[in-house]
């Protein structure tokens, strides 16, 4: 029976580069041999408190040392991490907890207030993290593990929760095979990532992106994790400067700062590898940060349930702005015909449907949901739920979520299409287009814009007579609201579904 473990992203690089620095949080530094030893320590004061093999620990934690050294402790001890959302109440991380099964919650002091109320009303124990907190204190009084707990590689290692766009969020179990496996195709295949690269970490480590892409990759490759707990564009910049760091993940809101700071900012940094995910990035955004940092942008595309890489551009293959690339190493990523639901039916290149995937980086299924699990997971195949085209030379572009698409008189209108034309716009920082209940069409295009300058009542008849003449008469907003920000999701996605709820009443 083949073994593996997830712990192994970290236990390998210390074994193999003991003094490599692996993480810098503000005026910290930790060698892999350090943070190693400190999750083993972690780990070890896990066990003594009961958790066995298995069992789902729940953890609250930002972008600090907290968070990696908590993870990999509970996977030292053969735990399985459950990562919680930061921005969600208390009653919603209570359904976390509840729905995991998790037998206990690892709390940062600044989530402690929230932490606390949803462990007490779920009856789960809560622990402190940090210098002071009840983890770290029983972890000086333990004895580190010896190494990590034996798993076998389809073990359950992170169980992940779904953004919820379809009501619920649901529990998707990775195991350590996905995982690892990801993260080695990421570092490796997808990208050229080398032992002396330093990359930020800015993204949610919560999050499937910034947990497999930013922290997990950089350690497969020995490489160092700078991290940034909180993203804003012109400290990015700084922060990249100071530390020499080459390398940059982020979603396409992290991008529209980033090329905006870009202007005022003194020095920029020299980055190597820049790697897009999360949402489409639109190519006016795409074109601006490649002008201002001078290195490419390869976006990608993923969803929690594929541990997440799906697809992505990749050296190997060139770069297509607009599309999200190739699918990495072993995995496959075809296009099936979206209103079939008990089968997948492959469609031939060039047509639109929905984007289905196979490969070691697919889940094993829903947490407790076995009818969403057989839904999702059909002939052998994932079905993302998501629209798009396969070309030619193989480069997969998404056109929407099948749930977005809108119908204006019996006509499909996607999104991202009126999206890429509106961010060409010079009023227009920021849009997302959404269908809104109309009488006579069935459902009206609106486009919900957060400004580049000041908006005056005149901005938006300008915005739909621009973009009358750049769309068909089907495609373009008949509508257009202003908005300062967008509500955003856990993987930094606009949720459009409240968007469509607050303008559609």
């Amino acid at each position: 029976m083949a073994t593996l473990s997830l712990a192994a992203i970290l236990a390998e690089p210390a074994r193999r580069h003991p003094d490599r620095i692996a993480l810098v949080e503000g005026d910290l530094r930790l060698s892999f041999r350090e943070l190693w030893h400190q999750a083993r320590a972690q780990g070890a004061a896990l066990a003594e408190l009961g958790v066995r093999p298995g069992d789902r620990v729940a953890m609250m934690a930002p972008n600090t040392a907290e968070f990696p050294r908590a993870y990999f402790a509970i996977l030292a001890a053969g735990g399985v991490v459950v990562p919680v959302h930061l921005l969600l109440s208390a009653d919603e991380v209570e359904h976390v907890l509840r729905d995991s099964g998790a037998t206990l919650l690892l709390c940062h002091p600044a989530q402690a207030a929230t932490g606390a109320a949803a462990a007490e009303a779920a009856g789960v124990r809560m622990l402190r993290l940090g210098d002071e907190g009840e983890l770290e204190v029983l972890a000086r009084a333990t004895e580190p593990l010896a190494s990590y707990a034996t798993r076998d590689a389809d073990d359950p290692a992170v169980v992940f929760y779904t953004s919820g766009t379809t009501g619920v969020p649901k529990g998707a179990v990775l195991s350590h095979f996905n995982l690892v496996m990801n993260a080695t195709v990421n570092a490796f295949d997808a990208n050229d990532v080398r032992p002396d690269d330093i990359a930020l970490g800015a993204l949610p480590l919560f999050h499937a992106f910034g947990q497999t892409v930013s922290m997990n990759s950089t350690w497969r490759a020995g490489a160092t994790l700078v991290l940034l707990p909180r993203f804003d564009a012109a400290r990015a910049i700084e922060l990249m400067v100071e530390e020499e760091v080459n390398t940059f993940h982020g979603v396409p809101t992290m991008y529209v700062g980033l090329a905006a700071a870009a202007e005022t900012a003194e020095r920029l940094p020299r980055l190597r590898i820049c790697i897009s995910g999360g949402a489409s990035l639109p190519v006016a955004v795409l074109e601006r940060f490649e002008k201002a940092f001078g290195t490419p942008v390869y976006e990608g595309y993923g969803l929690s349930e594929t541990s997440p890489t799906a697809a992505v551009n990749q050296p190997d293959f060139g770069t297509r702005p607009g599309s999200v690339g190739h699918p990495p190493w072993g995995v496959d990523v075809e296009i099936a015909r979206a209103d079939v639901d008990d089968r997948i039916e492959l469609l031939p290149t060039g047509e639109l449907g929905e984007v289905v995937v196979r490969g070691h980086n697919v889940f094993s299924g829903y947490l407790g949901r076995p009818e969403a699990s057989a839904e999702a997971l059909v002939d052998g195949w994932f079905r993302s739920g998501d629209l798009g085209t396969k070309d030619a030379d193989g480069f997969l572009t998404i056109v929407d979520r099948k749930k977005d698409v809108i119908i204006r008189g019996g006509f499909n209108v996607y999104p991202r299409e009126v999206e890429e034309v509106l961010m060409r716009h010079p009023a227009v920082a920021q849009t997302a287009v959404i269908g809104l209940p109309d009488p006579v069409h069935g459902e009206e295009v609106c486009a919900v814009v957060v400004p580049a300058a000041e908006a005056t009542p005149e901005t938006a008849g300008e915005i739909i007579a621009w973009s009358k003449e750049h769309l068909g008469r089907h495609k373009y907003p008949r509508l257009v609201e202003f908005i300062d920000a967008f509500p955003l999701g856990p993987s930094m996605k606009v949720l459009k579904r409240e968007l469509r709820a607050h303008y559609g009443a």
